[in-house]
């Protein structure tokens, strides 16, 4: 299988380090890295990023970002159109320059467009990991913006050898609302390294910032949108403030939904036992979890959930939702416990219980950190992602799939000896066909079908 060997990848992604709006950046960064450790060669194209350079060598993946920003694009769809054209203009230099690749990995819909060309351009396969849906993130579509970018999932779906999903959830989902055959599936999970968690400011050092000497601390971490289920988890806390009113929940993070979840906790009036960070630093990421009695993830759709991961690392004793993938990161009662999703009274139970009982919650936490070290180790994911990657190869290597994509240079000359022929794309009644400008050629070449052998 190809996938002992050195491998020549593409890596395509809107998001990268330090450009980071979910969670899809630090899982290229993540992969690409172990991929690299593993003996293989990976570049990265995505979108500039503020006070990065347009060229990096990141522990030795080579991140190429493209500016998106001229002209000024009008809406969020112009941008990602405007992306996509910078990124094939460097996808299409550094062939030029020699560059070589021997399979293209597309991260959710906002690659598609290049990940699309580039694949029938330089005749290699696409593989896709889609970390999320539009269908999913909105509970369904409902106007065309998100109809257009549900197409484009499943346009990329279909254009990929393998499409790469993070959990079973997310596979059932895939198969639900794309009809992706089951055999077209991977379900790889995302990982993290421990060690990015166990650094930063003592517990002691933050508690005067955040809060009273006195209180105990519920966490959450994330974008403020409404997925999040933070509305929940801002219904549940007077719950818990009615029998430990020593509580302060402490939520981290910037997004859209922001302001309304202010307005949410003033209209609850509890606006003073919530602290709204803003935007924290790793460091005090860290710090934060340390200082937590309890990390929340209250989510209400999740198709993984890494931040769950990133508490159990960092050894906080997490409470999330029964939905989605995340239910899959934690066992109730082993490694964390779990609520029913939507239900703020579920939720304060659950809170209180880990308030309750400090011993159970210390030997929780311990299996968390020991299941995150046996079973999200992103070394063993590259591994498995390799597999994959392997596998596509040899189909294709097995199937002539470069060599059948189009018609070639030799496709154009109908016996020995004959000239080179011009030939242009034609379109008719039924369909694309080769022209060709001799005429002289038997018929049989006049009028060719672009994909016929």
């Amino acid at each position: 299988m190809r996938g002992c060997f050195a491998m020549k990848i593409l890596m395509i992604s809107w998001e990268f380090p330090p450009r980071s709006v979910g969670g899809i950046a630090r899982h290229v960064q993540d992969l690409s890295e172990a991929l690299v450790r593993a003996g293989h060669a990976v570049t990265v194209l995505t979108a500039d990023a503020p006070e990065s350079p347009e060229f990096e060598n990141v522990n030795g993946v080579k991140v190429w970002r493209s500016y998106a920003g001229t002209p000024q694009a009008r809406d969020f769809l112009t941008w990602v159109m405007q992306l996509n054209f910078a990124m094939l203009q460097r996808a299409f230099q550094l062939w030029a320059s020699g560059e070589r690749y021997e399979i293209i990995h597309v991260h959710d819909w906002l690659g598609a467009y290049t990940g699309k060309v580039l694949k029938h351009a330089w005749h290699l396969p696409l593989l896709s990991t889609i970390h999320a849906t539009e269908w999913g993130r909105n509970n369904g579509l409902h106007n065309d913006l998100q109809r257009y970018i549900s197409d484009v999932e499943w346009w990329l779906a279909y254009e990929s050898w393998q499409v790469i999903c993070c959990s079973q959830y997310m596979r059932s989902e895939l198969m639900q609302v794309f009809q992706i055959p089951g055999d077209k599936l991977s379900v790889i999970p995302n990982g993290v390294y421990p060690e990015a968690f166990r650094s930063g400011p003592a517990p002691e050092e933050l508690r005067w910032r955040f809060a009273a000497p006195d209180e105990k601390v519920i966490f959450h971490v994330g974008r403020l949108v409404r997925e999040k289920g933070l509305d929940v988890l801002i219904d549940a806390l007077p719950h818990v403030l009615a029998q430990r009113s020593n509580t302060k929940l402490i939520i981290a993070g910037k997004g859209p939904h922001a302001e309304a979840l202010a307005n949410h906790a003033r209209e609850a009036g509890i606006e003073n036992r919530i602290y709204f960070t803003g935007y924290i630093d790793d460091a005090t990421r860290n710090g934060l979890y340390r200082l937590a009695d309890v990390a929340v993830f209250p989510s209400l759709y999740e198709p993984f959930g890494i931040v769950a991961l990133e508490a159990m690392a960092a050894g906080t004793p997490v409470i999330v939702s029964d939905c989605g993938g995340i239910s899959e990161v934690v066992e109730h009662r082993v490694t964390g416990l779990k609520f029913a999703t939507g239900n703020p009274k579920s939720l304060a139970e659950q809170i209180l219980y880990a308030l309750d009982h400090p011993e159970e919650m210390e030997q929780i936490r311990m299996n968390a950190q020991e299941t995150v070290m046996s079973d999200y180790n992103w070394d063993d994911i590259a591994k498995t992602t390799l597999q994959t990657y392997g596998l596509i190869l040899d189909e294709a290597a097995e199937n002539n799939w470069g060599r059948n994509a189009s018609l070639y240079y030799e496709d154009y000359m109908p016996y020995d000896g004959h000239e080179p022929i011009s030939s242009h794309l034609r379109y008719g009644e039924a369909g694309p066909y080769w022209e060709t400008a001799s005429e002289n050629l038997p018929g049989a070449l006049e009028k060719r079908r672009p994909n016929s052998q």
